[in-house]
């Protein structure tokens, strides 16, 4: 099993890192991908959006078929939308791929490749307005969201939910619940600053800060 993550120039970090623990950690002690596979368009250095560099391990062209794809986000995908190399990439893969997921604004190149057309996505809410605006989306505020093989997630860390439920569903809960253990992630119920009140925050956001008041 080939389990493909995609980055580029100004990718966002966590977006893909958080995602590579848990696949990782899925392979080392649950029976995960056989490989996990980190490819860009070139073997070049990869320069992320905070400044990290990042080695992947293939380029489009050696890149074998993937038994799943995940495209993070970040500012690069405004650029990457307008890449056929790319996205030509991506919709090639997703052929014969049993799921594809995004992270952020990684929907965006989903949609450039044509895998969001009448399905259900969501992104960062920065850009839950500019998602809807492509007018064949149907745009959902949550954490994570299943349409069929296409998964997707709002920003940053939400990919590491996203993956964890992925895990939870094409491997059970057992699986997700091994590495969620070994992450040792249980995330903290905590909302700071106030800002479940701004006025772009998604839904998900505002319903966990009544459910927290309401206990």
């Amino acid at each position: 099993m080939n389990f493909g993550v995609l980055v580029f120039n100004q990718v966002e970090e966590l977006d893909f890192v958080g995602p590579w623990e848990m696949l990782t950690l899925w392979r080392q002690h649950a029976g995960g991908p056989d490989n996990c596979i980190v490819v860009a368009e070139s073997l070049d250095p990869v320069i992320c959006a905070k400044g990290l560099s990042i080695n992947p391990h293939a380029s489009f062209a050696s890149c074998p078929p993937l038994d799943y794809l995940l495209v993070p986000g970040g500012q690069g995908t405004r650029r990457e939308v307008d890449n056929p190399a790319l996205v030509g990439f991506v919709a090639s893969q997703a052929k014969h791929c049993q799921a594809v997921l995004s992270v952020c604004t990684g929907s965006f190149v989903l949609h450039a490749a044509g895998l969001l057309a009448g399905r259900k996505a969501t992104t960062h809410w920065g850009s839950l307005e500019r998602l809807r605006a492509l007018g064949d989306v149907t745009v959902v505020e949550q954490r994570y969201v299943q349409d069929g093989n296409v998964w997707s997630s709002a920003g940053v860390s939400a990919g590491t939910d996203l993956l964890l439920a992925f895990i939870a569903s094409v491997a059970g809960e057992a699986a997700a619940g091994k590495v969620q253990f070994a992450a040792e992630y249980y995330p903290a119920a905590v909302n700071y600053g106030g800002f479940e009140d701004h006025a772009q925050a998604p839904a998900y956001i505002r319903r966990s800060a009544k459910a927290s008041t309401a206990e």
